[in-house]
């Protein structure tokens, strides 16, 4: 897809704050356009390094405009207790002397499971729509895992379906210790920990990604109308005929609105409509790449803005990266069941590893998280903020010069924080709020502001000298089985994922 930017000239009004600004002034003031905050556009001398002006721009910051650029990287299908149940300090599974002290019925045995180290390098997991939600939480009861993940269909083409498990002997109880994702694990250590960090939805992974980006989900009767959607945990996805059914309002309405940059990067590009792809360098999914389906991302010239993995690669290496970066794996890369954890962790290594070398890293900060729960046991009740949400608890990280260093973050989260955030940062504390953002729809609340979310802005002590970089090896030495062999490359082009 095009590179090109985003015409910052257009004739269209900018809401700033209550504030009305032609967007010609916004465009040549951006520090008005920020009411006050620095700019987030990174200007560049011809050799693609970051100008005098920007680099003084963000040393003069304070507070939380100490960070320029936010990175949201955004894999596939694990819950908390799958990947830190025995992450020191954390609310993790329940033991008693050292062993898990529950233990989920198994329907097709007459028994029960309790949680124990699974060493698998390629898991199966367990359906997780929304019906799947419901049953495995049960009430509260947090006993229904086994008995979806012994219903789910097997052997399924597509093991993206949530109503499949890729594995037909189900291991939703296994869970993975810190010998086999040391980097994760080192990540958590060093840096911040979420450990109450919930899906924003009760579903799988299509309508997780809508609420990512817009904090709702829905079924549009006009797709030319915001007002004619209505709320729908499982809306129509987009297709040939319906390329953009999306009509209600996405984060980067908001932020064209402003003039902040931003990128939606794709692993190995956009995947074709149809067949499942599965293999390395297929590209992702459309079910994970929803911007291309929002109305007013083709009113703004966004589509733009969708770009192949390689162009944040470019851009992390130059100093040149957006203001806001959302990065979506291909199934290869994505640890979504059967893909390997070994290959999910090293493609999301190389990532990282390309923030903190890059020019931009003192004014960086990473949000990593994982989807949906996948069908794997978590222990904890997630709380109901409307008639959506929040899904079963996913594991959380922050990843920042300014992050708290070893720090276990037990605020009530949601990906609707990660937008909270964004807002804070780049929009004077605009919201995804009908009444005021310009583009009215009828979600039926401002996810943003619900008394229950957490903020972000707790994980960060911005006192604290920039933190240093902590580089890591794609490929560890783990437990996992079998273990993972040394691969060399990067993918396409150099790339690419973790094979």
């Amino acid at each position: 897809m095009s590179t090109a930017a985003r015409n910052p000239l257009h004739s269209r009004t900018t809401a700033v704050g209550r504030i009305a600004v032609p967007a010609l002034l916004v465009a040549t003031a951006p520090l008005l356009a920020a009411c006050g905050t620095p700019s987030h556009t990174v200007s560049s001398t011809p050799s693609g390094a970051p100008s005098i002006a920007a680099a003084t721009s963000a040393a003069a910051a304070t507070g939380i405009h100490k960070i320029q650029h936010v990175i949201v990287i955004f894999q596939e299908n694990r819950s908390f207790d799958s990947y830190f149940g025995t992450f020191p300090g954390a609310d993790g599974i329940p033991m008693a002397n050292g062993v898990p002290a529950v233990c989920v019925p198994d329907p097709a045995h007459g028994t029960c499971v309790r949680p124990y180290p699974d060493h698998a390098d390629r898991n199966g997991g367990g359906p997780h729509n929304d019906v799947n939600s419901s049953a495995d939480v049960d009430a509260g009861k947090m006993d229904g895992f086994i008995a979806q993940a012994e219903r789910a269909r097997k052997g399924c083409v597509d093991p993206t379906n949530p109503a499949c498990a890729a594995l037909p002997t189900p291991d939703v109880m296994g869970y993975h210790t810190a010998s086999d994702i040391p980097n994760y694990w080192t990540y958590a250590r060093d840096f911040v920990l979420q450990d109450h960090l919930f899906e924003a939805v009760h579903s799988w992974s299509f309508p997780s990604h809508l609420y990512l980006v817009s904090a709702w989900s829905a079924s549009c009767a006009n797709t030319s109308d915001p007002m004619s959607c209505t709320s729908a945990v499982d809306p129509p996805d987009r297709t040939s005929a319906n390329p953009t059914p999306f009509a209600w309002t996405d984060l980067t309405y908001l932020l064209a609105q402003h003039h902040v940059s931003w990128s939606w990067y794709l692993d190995h590009g956009a995947a074709p409509q149809g067949a499942y792809q599965g293999r390395r360098g297929g590209g992702v999914p459309k079910i994970w790449n929803v911007l291309p389906g929002f109305s007013d991302v083709h009113a703004d010239g966004g589509t733009a803005n969708i770009r192949d993995l390689a162009a944040y690669y470019a851009a992390a290496k130059a100093g040149t990266l957006p203001a806001v970066s959302w990065i979506l794996p291909d199934p290869a890369d994505s640890e979504h069941p059967p893909a390997l954890v070994s290959t999910g962790q090293a493609y999301v290594t190389r990532l990282i590893d390309a923030a903190m070398t890059s020019p931009d890293w003192s004014s960086t900060a990473i949000f990593l998280t994982w989807d949906d729960w996948g069908g794997f046991y978590d222990h904890v009740t997630p709380p109901t903020v409307d008639a959506l949400g929040y899904g079963i608890r996913v594991p959380g990280l922050v990843i920042s010069p300014y992050a708290k260093a070893g720090y276990v973050d037990h605020q009530t989260l949601s990906f609707d924080a990660y937008l909270k955030f964004i807002e804070d940062d780049f929009l004077g504390g605009q919201r995804l709020d009908p009444r005021t953002d310009g583009r009215p729809d009828p979600r039926p609340d401002v996810r943003e502001n619900a008394p229950q979310l957490g903020n972000l802005v707790n994980d960060f002590d911005f006192a604290q000298a920039p933190r240093p970089r902590v580089l890591l090896p794609p490929y560890p030495t783990s437990t996992l089985v079998p273990a993972p062999g040394t691969r060399s490359g990067t993918g396409s082009a150099g790339q690419g994922g973790g094979a």
